[in-house]
């Protein structure tokens, strides 16, 4: 199996994990922004996206790639401050094509904020963001930020890749 790591980050949090899931099991890792990240030179992709204002940061290039990545098996790791829950799968639904979401396995990841990394502006939101979320541990993280990235986080992904692996060692 010809493998690959695609991600889009914003503060680091994702490109660790794909480094991670890339030293874990041998795939190149590309940020989508790398005018070689090409998918179409693979035959199994590993999608990595932050979550940022409730949507993946790598929708748009999933729907300009959308071609390339017909026919392919994918995995997507999210990473955002949110664990795994029904809102968060609402919100990668949304940023993908239905196409394309009914074609691949999601894991989500937890993140890092870093109020030292975001913008003025930034802060602000995620300050009145709080003020209208219940959860009080999730106010915390929103106002004050919250690190929860762990290199153990990433076997389910690790996972998913030996299931398709021994799944093509069979058909052979």
């Amino acid at each position: 199996m010809k493998g690959a790591i695609f991600y889009s980050g914003k503060y680091g949090s994702t490109e660790q994990y794909a480094s991670w899931i890339g030293e874990a099991i041998g795939f190149p890792v590309f940020d989508i922004k790398d005018p070689k990240a090409d998918p179409s030179k693979y035959d199994f992709l590993i999608l990595g996206s932050s979550i940022l204002y409730f949507r993946l940061s790598i929708r748009d290039w999933l729907n300009e790639n959308l071609s390339k990545l017909e026919g392919r098996s994918k995995v997507l790791f999210s990473v955002s401050g949110a664990g795994p829950s029904p809102k968060l799968n609402r919100w990668v639904a949304k940023s993908l094509p239905a196409v394309l979401a009914a074609q691949m396995e999601h894991v989500a990841l937890r993140g890092r904020l870093d109020h030292t990394k975001v913008s003025w502006w930034v802060k602000q939101m995620l300050w009145m963001g709080s003020l209208f979320n219940p959860d009080p541990g999730a106010r915390k993280d929103e106002r004050y930020g919250f690190d929860y990235v762990d290199r153990n986080s990433i076997e389910p992904v690790v996972e998913l890749v030996r299931q398709f692996q021994h799944q093509e060692l069979l058909v052979e």
